[in-house]
């Protein structure tokens, strides 16, 4: 009885920092529906668009850059009271600004929420996880944001139903004019409801005991780590974070590949193309010759079908471990990628064939690319600088992000939909030869392990020859 309370304890606690990724989720995939109405009432040009997707991903890069500065100083639990508050300030503002410009500036807010969590929700499961079960953990994140894009896409469909039932006729009430005159205010305001249940979920979650050790607090982490994950090891007293705690750390030699594989994996999860299928799916549906209608529908799939691949991750990625799933998944997405575009390039949109394609992408990307970046930055990086890593990884995510926000209208107007698709493709293939190169596998081992494992001095600075199968050892670890 007691081992089932505490993994209620570990997934309650896992669940409420979840709700974080749930609203990255919703807040990054409510765009695709309500862009087709900003379209159409305010007559955006594909710059304006652009602007309008990628200033919430502005906010999101100026939310991370000081996520790992608070995440390292105060805590963990505290920057996410402070993300939990922006969600819910940026749905309500969204919803009732009286102009454009005051809806974007509740979008960058909104962004500098997700920014915060971006960060701190994955880097918060791992040090709280199990090593036995960290990689599933740090996944239910993914699998959240998953449910919060799948949410938006059935939200957004049925407001849109409820509007065209409910044609404006000039003497509405202020509720029936947001849920049809202006339907994507709506949209928008949804996203206070699971905001108000993150706020409150907060209060009942412990701060993170590996955070707590840095601070030379052992006595409370122990105690934390008791409850939650009986016989988890700590690995020791640990000194203050203060000492030897900034980010030239990471610059030392033996941290230039966790570095790498830090900055790399997420810049090319963006530049797989996929935030251009949640962004602007319905956009690119309807230019193909699909209803508006329709296209939402096939949004609905699409997210699905996201959400339900990512259970593969969470099965899969404590036994299979994160390499295979890595190179399997990133192989299956560019060769998907590359055939999605074919369907545009040769006319076949109006065939099974696109949604097959693109559902193979989101498929590939939802059981390996999506959550395993979360994975593998929560895990390579040192612990006293541990935040302040994962801030790199996720900025650069973040950075992605907004250069693909603002290109992918520029390029489906200049290049056509296809070539756009082949780019992505491009990337895919120097993905996969990226991980193949550089993953080291990290399944079922503590943080500590992992940290005492890159800490092994390498032969240039030992000045020791390398063994024929030093590469390998390298990477096998």
């Amino acid at each position: 009885m007691k081992v089932l309370n505490k993994r209620s304890s570990i997934l309650t606690i896992t669940l409420v920092a979840s709700l974080g990724g749930f609203l990255f989720g919703f807040d990054m995939a409510v765009v695709s529906g309500v862009l087709p109405f900003l379209q159409k009432q305010f007559a955006l040009s594909a710059f304006e668009e652009g602007w309008f997707v990628s200033v919430a991903l502005i906010g999101c890069i100026a939310g991370v850059a000081v996520s790992g500065e608070l995440s390292d100083r105060w805590g963990r639990k505290k920057p996410l009271f402070i993300a939990a508050v922006f969600f819910f300030l940026s749905a309500l503002g969204c919803a009732l600004a009286p102009s454009l410009a005051g809806v974007i500036a509740f979008r960058f807010l909104g962004g500098v929420g997700i920014g915060l969590a971006s960060n701190v929700v994955p880097l918060y499961i791992s040090e709280i996880a199990p090593a036995k079960m960290r990689g599933r953990l740090v996944t239910f994140y993914q699998f959240a944001l998953t449910l919060g894009i799948l949410i938006a896409y059935l939200s957004n469909a049925g407001l849109v139903h409820y509007a065209a039932g409910h044609p404006a006729r000039g003497t509405e009430s202020w509720v029936e004019h947001i849920g049809g005159r202006e339907v994507w205010r709506a949209m928008l305001g949804v996203g206070v409801l699971p905001a108000v249940l993150f706020l409150l979920g907060l209060f009942f979650v412990p701060e993170s005991p590996r955070w707590l050790q840095q601070q030379g607090r052992a006595g409370a982490a122990r105690a934390i780590i008791q409850s939650i994950a009986p016989g988890e090891d700590l690995g020791g007293s640990a000194l203050p974070q203060a000492q030897d705690s900034s980010y030239r750390e990471l610059l030392s030699p033996r941290w230039r590949k966790a570095l790498l594989l830090g900055i790399l994996l997420p810049l090319f999860s963006q530049f797989s193309g996929i935030n251009a299928i949640i962004y602007y799916g319905p956009s690119i549906l309807s230019n193909a010759g699909v209803s508006l209608s329709n296209a939402f529908l096939s949004q609905v799939i699409f997210g699905f079908a996201n959400m339900l691949f990512t259970l593969i991750a969470m099965w899969k990625v404590d036994s299979t471990g994160r390499r295979p799933l890595y190179l399997w998944g990133t192989a299956g997405a560019t060769a998907a990628l590359f055939f999605t575009g074919l369907c545009f390039v040769t006319g076949a949109t109006a065939t099974i064939w696109l949604l097959v394609c693109v559902m193979a992408f989101l498929a590939c990307f939802a059981f390996s690319i999506g959550p395993l970046k979360f994975v593998v930055a929560a895990e390579i990086f040192p612990g006293k600088i541990r935040g302040r890593a994962m801030a790199i990884s996720i900025m650069v995510m973040w950075i992605a992000d907004t250069i693909v926000g603002q290109l992918t209208p520029v390029l489906l107007k200049a290049a056509g939909t296809g070539t756009t698709f082949w780019i992505f493709a491009a990337f895919g293939v120097i993905a996969y030869i990226t991980v193949y190169r550089l993953l080291p596998e990290t399944k079922g081992k503590s943080l500590e392990q992992i940290e005492a494992e890159w800490k092994d001095p390498l032969p240039e600075e030992t000045g020791t020859a390398m063994p024929d199968d030093a590469e390998d050892q390298i990477i096998d670890r």
